[in-house]
């Protein structure tokens, strides 16, 4: 799916890391939610309170997922999932556009 349909955007930016990483929250009728975002080159890590499912749209991300010993690479068109209330680490060496699913556990 390319695009959403009858759907409601927060205004306000999500903002991590000094802007290297931003989102926008989108809200659908069923009452789930996802954000669109970019992640800018560096190395950042992130709590989850949700199970997410992270969808590269675009560049390529390296991921260490929580009781992973290895960094793993992911390219558009390829996702992963972290488990509800976990830490999970990303790095990336150029632009990344990610769309994260957020499933309520």
């Amino acid at each position: 799916m390319d695009r959403f349909e009858q759907v409601a955007i927060v205004k306000k930016a999500n903002v991590y890391y000094d802007g290297k990483v931003t989102s926008r929250t989108v809200l659908f009728a069923d009452g789930s939610k996802k954000t669109l975002g970019v992640i800018l080159p560096g190395e950042y890590s992130f709590g989850t309170a949700d199970k997410e499912i992270m969808e590269i749209l675009g560049g390529s991300l390296r991921v260490l997922l929580p009781g992973a010993a290895a960094w793993v690479t992911f390219t558009e068109g390829q996702s992963f999932e972290v488990p509800t209330n976990s830490r999970f680490s990303v790095k990336t060496d150029g632009v990344c556009d990610y769309c994260c699913s957020y499933q309520k556990a």
